[in-house]
């Protein structure tokens, strides 16, 4: 799943400078990015500082690994929705780059640009359907949270080189969902992820484990969701 867009804090880590740029947070791999990266404009991550702070349920200290993971992910996010060659992605290595949902079907980097990243990570649902274009499943998600749809990790169970983390993604249903008039209602979904990663923690493989439900059913209004058509 994504943040739609929601923003990133500029680290608090002294080292950061030292660090890779995929492990100095969002905001510096937005700013190395070159304008022919992103599939429109810059995405700008405005509302983090004063929404995440109150609104997250850990806090993580400067340099721990829930923070690395945390950042790392942030930025995964953030290219796969707005990066539109996956070449250019910091955040993984691209070539062999593999994720899935709940032991399904592999999908390479190439396949979350060409599938669409939420027809991926969501896949067919009765709250959502694969009939989808790239831009229109994004259009549809960000109309339905458009204060942002924010993510953070809770716990990391085991470190490099394979990471084992439980997450936290949640937002206010404030706009429309497929003509399902919104409730204003926090809407939350939780999970657990194990990433494979580099020596130099590039993200190599990442399994997810979720029910998708915990988004899609209040959303949706707990009925299936008919008559979507691909938008762009």
């Amino acid at each position: 799943m994504t943040e739609s867009q929601e923003p990133t804090a500029p680290t608090t880590d002294p080292s950061a400078e030292a660090s890779p740029l995929w492990l100095q947070g969002r905001t510096a791999v937005v700013d190395a990015a070159r304008g022919e990266h992103w599939r429109g404009e810059a995405p700008n991550y405005h509302l983090t500082d004063e929404i995440v702070p109150r609104e997250r349920t850990r806090h993580h200290a400067a340099g721990s690994l829930e923070q690395i993971v945390e950042d790392l992910v942030r930025v995964f996010e953030m290219e796969v929705s707005h990066k539109n060659d996956p070449t250019t992605w910091v955040s993984m290595v691209s070539e062999q780059f593999r994720t899935r949902v709940n032991g399904g079907a592999w999908a390479s980097s190439q396949d979350l640009v060409d599938q669409g990243s939420y027809n991926v990570l969501i896949g067919e649902s009765p709250y959502y359907s694969k009939d989808h274009s790239f831009e229109s499943s994004h259009d549809t998600f960000h109309a339905a949270l458009p204060g942002g749809f924010f993510w953070e990790v809770l716990e990391v169970f085991s470190g490099p080189p394979s990471i084992s983390f439980s997450w936290r993604h949640w937002g206010k249903f404030t706009g429309a969902y497929h003509g399902v008039e919104p409730t204003g209602e926090l809407v939350e979904m939780f999970g657990m992820s194990v990433a494979r990663v580099s020596d130099d923690l590039k993200l190599l493989e990442v399994d997810h484990y979720y029910d998708s439900s915990q988004l899609l059913s209040p959303l949706a209004g707990g009925c299936p969701v008919t008559g979507v058509t691909s938008g762009h």
